[in-house]
């Protein structure tokens, strides 16, 4: 079994538990998911089945989601299952909100919240949260390419944000809130794109009771990897399962080597040659 898997993860589940749930279905253990998605989210979770984990470092990696942010309040994890923090009565407008977005769109600097799997000196963040221990939380590079507010009602911010691998929705929530005087947090986040895997094409965990089923929504590969393409004739493909260079006359870069329009290989193209990263013949 060798594809992607377009999952939409439920709340009250994680990654985790989605990987460990496909593995007990297929009694396959070579299986990985392409980025965390927090308990109480949702939405669009690609997985990748047998072979297909070695292409995860050349899948498209940027994520859209829709978030839903209450004003007025603050919590520990700067999401609905912290606690209370920080209240204000404070109203704001609409006027007031599109202009203090302004300052999230583009590149920023993002420091990821303290309730966060991210590692300093081999710790996770929320080790240290946990133990009530101090640690220096440095500032990482985001890009927004897209954030819009859909609906506000009152105190409850409902936004479209499409963004680079490592965006915390969460500290966006937070951050607005502290832009605006009025604190926030995030109390609802649904994936709605991960890459080119779309939500209204994604399949719910309970479709995929067994093998069969898993293997009829299997997605192949070459229709998910947005590189060049490039089909061996037998003698190339021969010199490819080996591991072998070829001679290529074409812009550097990663180039996906097909054979009999199957996938064969990953390779890059440096200095007119062809180098086999992964092969799969």
């Amino acid at each position: 079994m060798f594809g992607f898997l377009n999952i939409y993860k439920p709340k009250g589940k994680t990654s985790h538990d989605v990987v460990a749930y496909l593995r007990r279905v297929t009694g396959i253990k070579q299986i990985g998911h392409t980025g965390t998605l927090d308990p109480f989210a949702e939405g669009v979770l690609p997985v990748c089945i047998g072979k297909a984990t070695r292409l995860i470092e050349y899948m498209n990696d940027d994520k859209a989601y829709i978030g839903t942010i209450q004003l007025g309040k603050s919590t520990t994890t700067y999401d609905i299952e912290g606690e209370i923090v920080n209240t204000s009565d404070k109203k704001v407008s609409t006027n007031q909100i599109e202009q203090a977005l302004k300052n999230f769109r583009g590149e920023i600097e993002q420091i990821p919240p303290i309730y966060s799997a991210i590692k300093v000196n081999g710790k996770k963040l929320y080790e240290y949260a946990r133990k009530g221990e101090d640690i220096e939380i440095k500032p990482r590079k985001v890009n927004i390419k897209e954030l819009k507010i859909l609906n506000f009602n009152n105190e409850n911010l409902e936004l479209y944000i499409e963004c680079s691998k490592g965006t915390y929705i969460r500290a966006i929530a937070n951050d607005l809130g502290e832009k605006l005087g009025t604190f926030g947090h995030l109390t609802k986040l649904v994936r709605v794109k991960a890459g080119d895997f779309l939500l209204q094409n994604s399949v719910k965990l309970d479709e995929l009771n067994t093998k069969e089923a898993v293997n009829n929504h299997l997605i192949c590969p070459l229709d998910k990897l947005n590189y060049p393409r490039y089909e061996l004739n037998d003698e190339q493909k021969e010199k490819v399962s080996h591991g072998m260079a070829l001679s290529f006359n074409s812009a550097e870069g990663i180039v996906i080597l097909t054979y009999k329009d199957s996938l064969a290989a990953v390779a890059k193209s440096v200095k007119n040659n062809l180098k086999c990263l992964k092969v799969f013949l």
